[in-house]
């Protein structure tokens, strides 16, 4: 079945740097897919942050453009985000799945803590 493995992410100031990145192991069609990215804060609903049509056209929340940057690696099956100048309100967890509906198991998201 797809498999949904994000890793990265880390512990850092306000201000700092970060990334996030997504192998999708058993998709085929992961390529011709929309992909994003989203996030949950403790105790919060999940939230599209980013996300990435097949072209590479992208589209970002608000609160992340000219911030974040999305990306994909098709012959890899990979999903990248780049999450620059941080704020404590970007902590949560991060997952990469399909958009705008996602189809498949969520997988166990990348840990991003920002310090005020």
């Amino acid at each position: 079945q797809v498999q949904l493995v994000e890793s990265g992410g880390g512990s850092v100031e306000a201000g700092d740097s970060l990334s996030v990145s997504c192998v999708i192991d058993n998709f085929a069609s992961f390529s011709l897919r929309t992909m994003g990215w989203y996030r949950q804060a403790p105790g919060k609903q999940r939230e599209l942050v980013a996300s990435i049509y097949k072209s590479g056209s992208t589209n970002y929340s608000d609160f992340v453009k000219g911030r974040f940057t999305i990306s994909r690696e098709n012959a890899r099956n990979t999903l990248n985000l780049q999450l620059n100048s941080l704020k404590f309100e970007d902590t949560g967890l991060y997952y990469c799945h399909t958009s705008p509906v996602p189809f498949y198991s969520w997988g166990q998201g990348a840990q991003v803590t920002v310090s005020s």
